[in-house]
């Protein structure tokens, strides 16, 4: 299979690595970037170092070669050389749209990285998009989590009844001081290029629990702000000054050296609450100054409780009405996936789907609406209101029905 790449980030980058190790007979026919951020050795996340014992520096970074063929200034000379069978965006997320646009024009199957769009009307926009080429299934989406073992394991409680009725879900994603001086060092500092933090990073979260409820938001909350990260509270103030622990990890296009004088806007807490439109609750709390990092959850229904821990990997199943511990699992990944075992599944699932017509556990509609969600909930907090979502998805129905055929 042929593939293309639009945004040879260091995310392309690490999962074009997975697809030379997973896929057999692949081949990268060239990229569209610039600043190939992605050509670089590979870091790996502390979360998926075995037994390091210790924050990891760039020197134990993944770093076999890569080979992503001949560099073109646009999508269309790429196209011109060699076509390819699957094209895979990766750039700026600001940027997603036109590119998403122009691969769709060639006729290509795309996969494109979250989030996919930064805005609101951009979201409606690509939907009409969807809706006039006819095809859905011709985007596929980067929500790797929903492919991680522990969410699979989540579902299929749900499935099997153990829940009964979900109540109301307490969740968390809370990342460590290197990854969040790398958000206020990274173009994704700008809110205008990334969305935001909820967006950026916490669309994997809002997607998951919206596919378990399945439903979407009916109102959203929240609040939120910078207290890390700014000047008064670098180290340097209080004697510290061996500060590697805040560049571990590489910032690409448009990257800075300021962590606590970031001049972005994005900030670095953040909690939401969400009513779903069949009554069900979520409080979300996200930190990126942790330096004990989780993702967890705990899910709470009529019948009984599951909590995991995608960072701790750990799951648990509890039956409300006997007491009985149903399930008391824990997971062992690769010490090079940088999604709790989930990177390699995705890749695997992405390509059986483009080979074979696999079906995926996620849309480009799910994004979408997971994306809505966040983009809203940063809505909520900067106006502080609590937000009325039914007229957003009167809106976003009108234009691709929600029984459209999807992945």
């Amino acid at each position: 299979m042929k593939i293309g790449i639009v945004g040879l980030g260091f995310r392309l980058g690490y999962l074009a690595r997975i697809i030379n190790r997973e896929i057999p007979g692949a081949r990268f026919v060239g990229y569209v970037d610039p600043e190939p951020a992605g050509l670089a050795p590979v870091f790996v996340p502390p979360h998926a170092i075995e037994n390091a014992g210790h924050v990891p520096t760039l020197g134990e970074a993944l770093s076999v070669p890569l080979d992503a063929g001949p560099q073109f200034d646009s999508i269309d000379d790429l196209v011109k050389a060699d076509r390819p069978d699957l094209l895979m965006i990766g750039s700026p997320n600001h940027m997603h749209l036109e590119h998403i646009r122009n691969a769709l024009d060639h006729g290509l199957k795309i996969f494109t990285e979250k989030p996919v769009v930064t805005t609101e009307e951009d979201t409606f926009e690509l939907l009409r998009l969807l809706a006039e080429f006819g095809n859905v299934d011709q985007v596929m989406i980067g929500l790797v989590l929903r492919y991680a073992p522990l969410y699979r394991d989540l579902v299929a409680a749900r499935d099997k009844g153990q829940l009964g009725s979900i109540t109301s879900i307490e969740a968390s994603e809370h990342i460590a001081p290197y990854h969040g001086a790398f958000f206020m060092r990274d173009w994704r500092r700008e809110g205008g290029w990334s969305g935001g933090f909820m967006l950026e990073k916490c669309c994997h979260d809002i997607d998951l629990y919206q596919g378990l409820v399945g439903g979407r938001p009916a109102r959203v909350a929240s609040f939120g702000g910078r207290k890390s990260f700014v000047p008064e509270n670098d180290p340097a103030k209080r004697g510290i000054n061996n500060l590697e622990i805040y560049h571990i990890k590489p910032s690409g296009w448009m990257g800075s050296d300021k962590v606590f004088d970031s001049e972005g806007d994005i900030i670095d807490y953040q909690t939401a609450l969400v009513e779903f439109e069949n009554g069900e609750n979520l409080c979300f709390h996200t930190n990126l100054n942790v330096p004990d990092e989780f993702r967890r959850f705990c899910v709470m229904g009529s019948r009984g409780m599951a909590e995991g821990d995608f960072v701790r990997n750990y799951f648990r199943v509890h039956d409300s009405h006997s007491g009985k511990k149903l399930t008391d699992k824990s997971y062992e990944t690769s010490s090079t996936s940088a999604h709790y075992g989930a990177d390699e599944q995705m890749i695997q699932d992405i390509f059986a789907h483009v080979t074979d017509g696999k079906p995926l556990p996620v849309s480009i509609v799910d994004g979408l609406a997971a994306g809505l969600t966040a983009i809203k909930m940063d809505e909520a907090r900067a106006t502080r209101r609590v937000i009325d979502m039914t007229e957003t998805w009167a809106k976003f129905d009108a234009i691709l029905p929600r029984n459209k055929k999807v992945a």
